[in-house]
């Protein structure tokens, strides 16, 4: 891959974006981005957009749409960008989609690649409800996809105590759900129009999604 990727990863929560997103970056030194990442990168340096975003977040104000281009466009100015970026996270609706082309644009750089990673939403709640972490050393694991070798017992530390977060039960997983095919989804059809949507097989083992997503930039 010799030419400059500019690609956005888009999928719903659980599908594995941001795991992705750091296969890519680790394989291919494109950049991986996160708005949330960058948000804070930013209010720390204390950049003209960061403060401006600080004074917003401080008010309990939500960041505008506005502020997260105008910090877009500052971090793909950056030498790393050269080889390209991974837009993880974002955009997250059709108004932000819409800003990012025309920005892009502007710049001359447009985006080339948008890649869903789909995933049923069933198997979204069963892997995400499945999560559990040993509560000494933090270690992964899921009721069904990754079992601890010894029942009970965690494979790293050999510690028998493990948690769970609040939030990973069916009610939220479906609210958050809901939420991104109201809102995020529709970004799908408004990348399929420009034609640079590719789809891949989130349901896979993580290494062929991998292979999946390595295979789609291969062809841009």
């Amino acid at each position: 891959m010799n030419a400059t990727k500019r690609i956005v990863l888009i999928g719903p929560p659980g599908c594995g974006k941001g795991t992705q997103a750091k296969r890519i970056e680790e394989a291919t030194g494109m950049v991986q981005l996160s708005t949330g990442d960058m948000l804070r990168a930013a209010v720390a340096a204390g950049s003209p957009i960061g403060l401006k975003a600080k004074a917003v977040m401080e008010a309990g104000q939500l960041v505008s749409d506005d502020l997260i281009i105008g910090m877009v466009a500052d971090r793909i100015k950056q030498p790393d960008c050269a080889k390209g970026f991974i837009l993880d996270g974002f955009p997250r609706s059709i108004p932000q989609a819409e800003a990012l082309a025309r920005m892009l644009a502007e710049n001359q750089q447009p985006m080339n690649g948008a890649i869903e990673i789909r995933v049923p939403d069933q198997f979204i709640v069963e892997r995400i409800t499945g999560r559990y972490t040993c509560a000494k050393c933090g270690a992964g694991y899921h009721d069904k996809f990754q079992k601890p070798k010894q029942d009970g017992v965690c494979d790293k530390c050999g510690a028998s105590e493990f948690s769970r977060r609040k939030d990973d039960n069916e009610e939220t997983v479906r609210t958050r759900l809901g939420a991104y095919h109201d809102v995020t989804a529709p970004i799908v059809g408004f990348y399929e129009k420009g034609g640079i949507l590719k789809v891949v097989d989130g349901t896979q083992a993580i290494d062929d999604v991998t292979k999946s997503i390595m295979g789609v930039l291969g062809s841009l």
